[in-house]
This record gives structure tokens, C-alpha cells and sequence, in this order.
């Protein structure tokens, strides 16, 4: 029988509610691109990279749709002249190079925690080994820092309802380009496609996935053409490479300049979405696709589109289909319908992924997650979730009726993220990176400035809808503070009444227990202590099973656990045995199957003769130190309506006993 390892490591879950407390250090891999990024051939590298396409470049790839038309709105004042045309572009190609190109996939991405990215995943990176269990004290640079992650991932739900909004809203609008018979009917058709998306969406999307990067690769080959044509009447355009004409548009038109920058930042909202899917392709495909296919197609089309004006000032109204010649407008919004339903499939699915490392972190409670695929662990459904952003997104196109008005509330939370993983970043940088001070403040300062340039020119849309996305970050910003806070209030409570292992098996020695046949394994989020449902079946039933295991179930920081690394097992005195199962926080756990690994310690589990004992607890609100008390109702709140431990732990329903007990906040 092994011993387990000799460690502080924390816990993650296991007794009844407290299922999700804490994770493990585990130091994590910075070579960038996938689980491990194995070499690769260029064949399969170039085939990732067509996939990519459909899921990491959907959001940015349909931009051009309203960015450069929002640049000129009627708000700012700015006229359709010549050299602003030429600043614009300036401003749209340099945002390009320095946010995405260098920024995201030549710094961002080295920032992967085993291959995976995303602002929670590198907010994971910054976590001292230990502090989840008794947290990281309060007030410290480290605690915000924490904090700010936890914010800029909760405002990625705010931009995951106004995506598939303004995307598919700008598409369709493409109709009344083509005819004004189709003005009243704009609305209705956006709803419809946007709720035939989202009821597809329990399917999943393993099928469709097949054919997303063949028609983004059309999409982006459309952009490209369409572009091209209008550079080729007016090929000075390029003029605007020059950073120059972005410094003269400044200079000329003040502080209405600056304010453009709320607008021309659309063009990059798609970088942190593109770090969050990372473990899905890898570095390589991705930065491939960038510069060969996705790079190239959007500077074709923006300095298109400015060609456009430069010719026809009056086309700003939408510059996009204006460029299409009349006979391929149908075509081109059909085009255009489908790459934003793509980009808004993206986002959705980016949403379920999030809420479950949430979860598996202890940021949320457990919710209902299925798998819709055999093969890719990544394509999940969580209803809740799903139903959710639907309601918000129907309701966001009825209010704000156009993708004009709705690019108004959209660029707020992006900049805001950021700017948190800017900030981010630089921690890892010094403490993973070992980058020295010098270089490390040169780089994030560079970078910081820009972030902090949008960020500001984006404040000003609060009033006329960036209010939104900050309502829904700090709502589910208060509810994952709000469960973490009260989970560990909830551990501190459960541990001041716990016994330790040692004493009651003292306890044993002097006490008649009368002993029954089978296993009994007991479910607790201390691998130290002794379960409280342990506690209670001895005292009110009077009864032990011949062999008793005690259960912690763990969350390490990393993905994706090993194999080897799944289980640990300790063999204790008087036929009790200490079991620690192991997960990464983008993996549900599944107790029935991997208990079956403890075999291989000479640990063997029938299924017909164990049960399994759980812990529920009964909460209620005090004034006790802790929480404020409306903090203290709603974890109540959300306790209440978490997922069932049984169903979440995948133990078998016939063989699971409740053992409950109350508990003062």
C-alpha cells in the first residue's frame, strides 16, 4: 500500500455542500500551445490552424461589420475626410499589431497553464501554493491582484451576451442595405436565428465544429475580396501605415479623437477570447492562422472599407455591404449570418467552459454539466448557463434595436479585462518568467498605456449602455466572492467542531462499536480530519463497517491531471484507509470510476457492497464575525440550489446516505 505524498497540499472538496474549498500548486508548463505541445507535423499544424479559424477568430474575424463604421459615428463628430480616413486605419492597423500580434500571441500565450489559457487559468497561476484553503490574507497586493482576475472573469459574461447581440444584428442588417422591404423584419429575423442557436446548443456542437473552419476560412476569403477590390481604385490607402496619420488624427481633432478610440478598439475585441481557447488548438495553429489567414484578410478589408469613403463619403452609413456590388449583397449577408453565428458559438461555449473552472476552482457552485461529445472533453453543455445569456441577448437586441446602439455598451468589459491581464501578466513574468524588474515594468508599462488609452476612451460609454456588462460583471463578480468567502467561513465553522483522526481512533479503542459487513466510504474536504458524517453515523447509529474509507476529493491548479497523479491512497490503522482523487480544473470528476484505480494498491472496491456517506449541511445566518448578512443569505441561496453531490461526483444514487447537520454562519 503507497503512502501519500508528505506535503501541505490543499483541499479541494468533499463533504456534502463544502465540495470545492481549495486546489494544488502544481508548477506549471510556459512552452505555450496545447496540453504539452508535442511537436506537431506541419500537415496537422496547418489543419489545426483551419480549425482554429471557426472557433478562436470568430469574434474578431466579424468586426469588420460595424468597427470601422462606428468610427465615424455621428457622436463624435468626426467628418469622412481624407486624412481622418487615413488616421483611422492608422489607429486600426497599429491596434492590430501591437494588441493581438504582439501583445496576445507573443506574450499573452506564453502564459498557459498546461497548455490552457484563459484570464481564470492565468489567475490560477498567481495563486500561492496553500492560500485557497485558508485564503490569502486579506488586503495584500496578492489578494487584489486575485480579486481583479476574479473581476475581469466575471465581466466575460457580460461580453458573451452582447457578442452573438451585435453580430448577428449587424449581419442581418446587411438585408436592409439590399432593401428597405426588409427594415421591420430586421429585429424579428436576429431573434429567430439567435434562439434557433441557442437551442441547438444541447446538442452540442461536435458535428457542426467539423465545418466551422471551412466557412470562417470563406468568411475571411470574402473580407479579402471584398476589400481588395475598392484598394484597387484606391491603392494610396496604405498611406495609413504610417503611425503618423493616427498621431495627426489625434492632434486634429483633440479630445473627439480620442473618444474614436471606444470605437476602433472593436477591432481587438476578440484577443482575450483567443487566449481563452488556446488549449483547444495550441499556440502554434493559432498564431499560424493569425498571420497567414486572419491578419491579412481584416487589413484587406478595413483599408477596403477606407477606400470606400475615400471615394464615396456618403457609403459611411455601412461601409461593409456597401462595398458589395448589389448582385452579391444577398450572398455576402448570408455569408456574414453564418460567421456570426459561428463567432456567437464560440463565445457561448467559452461561457460554459468558464462557468466550469469556476466551479472546479470553488468560485461557483456546482451546476448540471453535460458532455456532448465521446471525444473532445471540451465541448460541454450547462442549461442554465445557456438559457441565461439567452434571455439577456433577446432582451439586449430588443432594447437597444441596432448594432449601432449596441456598440455602444460593447468594449467596456473587454478593455477592462484587459487591463487585468496586463496587470496579471506581469506577475507571472517576474515570478515564473523570472524576467528582471527593468524589463518586466519597459514591457507591461508599453503595453498598460494602450490598455489604459481604451479603457478610458470606452468610460464614456457607460451612460449610453456600457452600463450593462458592468451590472452583470459585478453580479456574478458578488456571487463567486460571495460563495468562496462563505465556503471558507463554512470550513472554519465545520472544523472548530471536527476531531482529529488520531483522537477517535483512541476513541475506538475504549468505546463498543459494533462492526457490519462491507465498505463505507465517507466524503470530507480535510485529508486530515475526521468527516462529520463519520461522526454522526457512529453516534446515532451505533454502528462501523468492517472497512472504512475516508474520501477527499481535490482540485489542483493545473487542466488536466495525469493519470499516474489521479489517486493516492494510505492505508491507516484498524481497517481505515485515506483515499485523496485528484482533478484539474477543466475535468468533472468522477468518484465511481477512479476509485476503481486504488486496486492497483491492493485496495479493492465492490460497488454492491459500498456506500458512500455525505455531509449536508443545514446553514444559517448569524451575526457572527464572517459575512455581512445579505452575504450570508445568499450563499445560503446558492447552496440550496447547487447540483446534487451525488449526481456531481458521479456516485452510484442507490448507494448514497445523507447525514445532515446544522451549521451557523
Amino acid at each position: 500500500m503507497s503512502s501519500m505524498k508528505d506535503t501541505n497540499e490543499q483541499n479541494e472538496t468533499v463533504d456534502g455542500a463544502a465540495e470545492q474549498d481549495s486546489v494544488e500548486y502544481e508548477e506549471p508548463s510556459f512552452a505555450g500551445g496545447g496540453h504539452g505541445d508535442k511537436p506537431k507535423s506541419r500537415k496537422y499544424v496547418a489543419y489545426l490552424a483551419l480549425g482554429a479559424l471557426g472557433v478562436v477568430y470568430g469574434d474578431i474575424g466579424t468586426s469588420p461589420l460595424y468597427a470601422f463604421r462606428e468610427s465615424f459615428h455621428a457622436s463624435y463628430g468626426i467628418p469622412v475626410t481624407q486624412e481622418n480616413v487615413l488616421g483611422i486605419l492608422s489607429l486600426i492597423f497599429w491596434s492590430l499589431i501591437i494588441v493581438i500580434s504582439i501583445k496576445y500571441l507573443v506574450f499573452v500565450m506564453r502564459a498557459d497553464n498546461q497548455g490552457e489559457g484563459g484570464i481564470l487559468a492565468l489567475t490560477a497561476l498567481i495563486i500561492p501554493k496553500g492560500s485557497l484553503q485558508n485564503g490569502v490574507p486579506r488586503g495584500t497586493v496578492r489578494w487584489m491582484l486575485i480579486l481583479l482576475g476574479l473581476f475581469g472573469t466575471a465581466l466575460l459574461y457580460g461580453d458573451g451576451m452582447i457578442t452573438p447581440a451585435i453580430s448577428v444584428l449587424s449581419a442581418v442588417e446587411g438585408l436592409e442595405v439590399a432593401t428597405p422591404f426588409f427594415q421591420p423584419y430586421i429585429i424579428p429575423i436576429t431573434i429567430g436565428i439567435l434562439i434557433g442557436l441557442f437551442l441547438f446548443q444541447s446538442r452540442g456542437t461536435e458535428k457542426v465544429g467539423n465545418i466551422f473552419g471551412p466557412l470562417t476560412l470563406l468568411w475571411f476569403a470574402t473580407l479579402a475580396i471584398l476589400g481588395i477590390r475598392w484598394i484597387i481604385e484606391q491603392p494610396h490607402v496604405f498611406l495609413a501605415l504610417n503611425p503618423l496619420h493616427g498621431l495627426a488624427f489625434f492632434l486634429r481633432n483633440g479630445w473627439h479623437g480620442y473618444l474614436v478610440l471606444g470605437s476602433v478598439f472593436l477591432v481587438v475585441t476578440g484577443g482575450e477570447a483567443l487566449y481563452a481557447d488556446m488549449g483547444h488548438f495550441g499556440s502554434a495553429p493559432i498564431r499560424l492562422a493569425w498571420f497567414t489567414i486572419v491578419l491579412p484578410a481584416l487589413l484587406l478589408n478595413y483599408f477596403g472599407q477606407g477606400a470606400l469613403l475615400l471615394d464615396h463619403p456618403e457609403a459611411v452609413v455601412n461601409p461593409f455591404y456597401r462595398m458589395a456590388p448589389t448582385w452579391a449583397l444577398y450572398p455576402v449577408v448570408a455569408i456574414a449570418t453564418t460567421a456570426t453565428v459561428i463567432a456567437s458559438q464560440a463565445l457561448i461555449t467559452g461561457a460554459f467552459s468558464l462557468t466550469m473552472q469556476a466551479v472546479r476552482l470553488g468560485y461557483l457552485p456546482r451546476v448540471d454539466i453535460e458532455h456532448t461529445s465521446h471525444k473532445e472533453m471540451g465541448q460541454i453543455y450547462i442549461s442554465s448557463v445557456n438559457w441565461i445569456i439567452m434571455v439577456a441577448t433577446i432582451a439586449l437586441v430588443l432594447a437597444f434595436k441596432s448594432s449601432s446602439n449596441l456598440a455602444a455598451a460593447y468594449g467596456v468589459a473587454v478593455t477592462t479585462t484587459m487591463v487585468v491581464t496586463t496587470l496579471l501578466l506581469a506577475t507571472v513574468a517576474r515570478e515564473r518568467w523570472n524576467w528582471n524588474l527593468p524589463v518586466t515594468i519597459a514591457i507591461v508599462a508599453f503595453f498598460l498605456v494602450i490598455d489604459l488609452a481604451f479603457w478610458g476612451a470606452n468610460l464614456v460609454k457607460i451612460p449610453a449602455g456600457g452600463w450593462f456588462p458592468l451590472v452583470v460583471g459585478a453580479i456574478v463578480f458578488t456571487a463567486m466572492t460571495t460563495w468562496k468567502r462563505g465556503r471558507q467561513i463554512l470550513r472554519q465553522r465545520l472544523r472548530v467542531s471536527s476531531v482529529k483522526f488520531s483522537d477517535f481512533i483512541q476513541r475506538l479503542h475504549t468505546d463498543t462499536v459494533v462492526h457490519v459487513p462491507g465498505t463505507a466510504i465517507f466524503m470530507y474536504s480535510s485529508p486530515q480530519g475526521t468527516p462529520p458524517a463519520l461522526i454522526q453515523n457512529l453516534r446515532h447509529n451505533k454502528v462501523l463497517h468492517e472497512r472504512v474509507i475516508l474520501l477527499t476529493v481535490k482540485t489542483d491548479t493545473i487542466p488536466h491531471t495525469p493519470t499516474e497523479r489521479r489517486i493516492e491512497v494510505q492505508d491507516l490503522e484498524k481497517n481505515f484507509y485515506r483515499v485523496i482523487l485528484h482533478y484539474g480544473f477543466m475535468e468533472t470528476p468522477n468518484v465511481s470510476r477512479d476509485l476503481k484505480l486504488a486496486a492497483q494498491y491492493g485496495l479493492t472496491i465492490k460497488p454492491t457492497e459500498t456506500s458512500f456517506f455525505l455531509g449536508r449541511e443545514r446553514l444559517r445566518a448569524t451575526e457572527r464575525e464572517g459575512m455581512a448578512i445579505w452575504r450570508e443569505n445568499l450563499f445560503i441561496l446558492m447552496s440550496r440550489n447547487a447540483r446534487n453531490a451525488t449526481d456531481f461526483f458521479e456516485l452510484p444514487p442507490g448507494r448514497v446516505v445523507e447525514l445532515g447537520v446544522q451549521v451557523e454562519l
